[in-house]
């Protein structure tokens, strides 16, 4: 990897299938997060470019939703080779611009270019017209879309979106985080190369101020899909209701992972902390809640230090690094905030705390951090933290395990350790959570995604995802 790369000038969104100067003129600095070194300059766009990408993808709208589903696959295979085709760019960008191990960038780009083919394969395995007594129901395209992404899954969260609104003969508007930049310009240019209609797919930098609120209010917008904050949905779903447009929310989590008594340790709790501490921390659905039989905490603390020291902290160029730098300085500050409240609040310190790991002083390295002998009503247990914190909780029986994984006001996902099926499939239905892992940290993207609670609306992947972006049409002919 080539740390000495030339700065990255993105001064151009990309509307109606050009890149065009915005009319925005604010500019924003992009940092490596590994280095604190600036690597680039976005140009941002504005209320005015905002409109001319919805107004693009309206005037496209009027033929891509009568395609047919042949065309569409043919749409999403070509945008599957042109982002593997620049899969080294996309892996060299994240982990520059995100700070993403190389191991983590490659699965990345893997699976934004994976979207296009699953959301191929949903469309083709759906019925869009369908029978229903002297009824014929229709599947229609909702209309014009928009995208709200995240800076810490940039990649894989335009993909879905962008991949399901084609799916579905939906046009669409993207804002990417504009910590991002970088990442979604390599992307636009595969959108560009893969030949799509102008207008199909519209992407704007730029701030959730002005572009994301004039998403949120624009008539000419049906439907949005924002994956983000709590705080973040709340604020879109009440500008969206003034044009009733739909809401799909895929949101923040506290997710718990419950280790049975009769779990394989050795196994589960190594497990624990892959799932807390993946993506550095900051993914919605990380096992940030362990929760372990009380008469067995001491061997947890013990097997817990060995996890984490066994668990690499440092430059995403170096081998074995699982755990890289947060995504910026209030990143990092944040969560040093959370350590600091862990241990005022009377959390008992496993490993890690405040500063720098030993040798990573520059950068927004945190030290993988463990609580054990947390409360419920800690700050650490209650709010989603959004980096490599982990709080250790404790319980007496079952029931009360599920009683303790249910108190949040989350409800993403969770977590379950048992070498019985059966008693882990029983605990899972108990569970208030969307998605629910026994024994495994592997994800099923056919599946439906979402949240519980103020962890989300609606679900994202494969035809549950598909569905969000259409609008059943009854027709009834009488003879």
């Amino acid at each position: 990897m080539n740390r000495n790369a030339e700065m990255k000038l993105i001064d151009k969104v990309y509307i109606n299938g050009e890149f065009v100067k915005p009319d925005g003129t604010e500019r924003m600095d992009i940092i490596n997060p590994s280095t604190e070194e600036l690597i680039g300059q976005v140009l941002l766009g504005n209320e005015t470019d905002t409109r001319k990408a919805i107004a693009a993808a309206k005037e496209a709208l009027k033929t891509f939703s009568r395609t047919s589903i042949q065309e569409r696959g043919q749409m999403l295979q070509r945008i599957h080779d042109a982002i593997l085709s620049r899969a080294a760019d996309l892996n060299r960008a994240c982990m520059e611009e995100y700070g993403a191990t190389a191991k983590a960038a490659d699965i990345r780009t893997q699976i934004s270019a994976d979207s296009f083919l699953l959301a191929k394969e949903a469309m083709e395995a759906f019925e869009f017209t369908r029978h229903i007594g002297k009824a014929k129901v229709v599947f229609e395209p909702l209309g014009v879309a928009a995208a709200i992404t995240p800076w810490n899954a940039n990649n894989s969260q335009i993909a879905i979106k962008v991949a399901t609104a084609i799916s579905a003969g939906c046009t669409i508007v993207v804002k990417a985080s504009e910590f991002s930049s970088i990442q979604t310009q390599i992307l636009a240019e595969c959108f560009h190369d893969a030949g799509l209609p102008a207008g199909v797919v519209n992407i704007v930098y730029g701030l959730g101020t002005s572009v994301g609120a004039e998403l949120s209010r624009n008539p000419d917008i049906a439907m949005i899909s924002f994956t983000g904050s709590a705080n973040t949905a709340k604020a879109i779903q009440h500008s969206a209701v003034d044009t009733m447009k739909r809401v799909v929310l895929e949101l923040g989590g506290k997710s718990a992972n419950i280790i049975l008594d009769d779990a394989d340790f050795t196994k589960a709790i190594p497990r624990a902390v892959t799932s807390a501490f993946g993506n550095h921390g900051q993914m919605c659905i990380a096992g940030s809640r362990l929760l372990v039989p009380e008469h067995r905490l001491d061997e947890v603390k013990e097997l817990i230090k060995v996890a984490v020291e066994n668990t690499k902290v440092g430059y995403p160029w170096e081998n074995d690094t699982f755990i890289g730098p947060l995504m910026n300085e209030n990143q990092y500050k944040r969560v040093q905030r959370y350590i600091k409240m862990g241990m005022e609040e009377g959390a008992e310190l496993v490993i890690g705390g405040e500063g720098h790991p030993e040798g990573l002083e520059k950068g927004y390295f945190v030290k993988p951090t463990v609580f054990a002998n947390v409360t419920r009503d800690m700050t650490i247990a209650r709010e989603e933290i959004f980096g490599p914190v982990l709080s250790i909780l404790t319980y007496r029986t079952e029931e009360e395990a599920v009683e303790i994984a249910n108190d949040t006001e989350y409800g993403l996902g969770a977590y379950i350790s048992s070498s019985n099926i059966e008693k882990a499939n029983r605990i899972a239905s108990q569970l208030i959570a969307g998605t629910v892992l026994i024994n495994d940290v592997i994800f099923e993207m056919r599946a439906p995604y979402g949240g519980f609670k103020q962890s989300g609306i609606g679900r994202e992947g494969g035809i549950y995802g598909l569905e969000e972006y259409l609008e059943p049409k009854t027709i009834m002919i009488s003879n």
